[in-house]
């Protein structure tokens, strides 16, 4: 029960919704996720952490660098069922869309020049 707690109150936030929808099928820093939510990086910090609690994602630090992905078979079947119904439920979102969108651009940037202009990771 403990864990499926911390997982729907993990999802009952639009932003941490948009990040899940971001890491589909690939790793990203904070940084990156920072740029196309346009939120504070202390922000989206505390909403990956949340994420991570839950088991929904998981993180690696690399220098000042923090990465993070989706869950991956490890996790609980509970984070992996939740995993599968948002990203299945946010595949027609017009947001989760622009999203995407978004990350093409910021993709094309190194997370150093991102850093820059951030200070996300200072």
């Amino acid at each position: 029960m403990r864990d499926l707690l911390a997982i729907t109150k993990a999802l009952a936030d639009e932003n941490r919704l948009r990040a899940i929808a971001l890491l589909q099928g690939r790793e990203l820093c904070l940084c990156q996720i920072v740029e196309v939510l346009s939120l504070a990086p202390s922000t989206m910090s505390k909403h990956m952490s949340i994420l991570s609690r839950a088991r929904l994602v998981e993180s690696r630090k690399e220098g000042r660098w923090a990465y993070f992905r989706l869950a991956d078979s490890d996790a609980p079947s509970e984070a992996l069922q939740a995993l599968e119904l948002v990203l299945a439920s946010v595949k027609q979102d017009k947001q989760a869309k622009a999203d995407q969108q978004q990350l093409k651009q910021v993709l094309k940037l190194e997370p150093e020049e991102l850093c820059r202009k951030q200070a996300s990771c200072k």
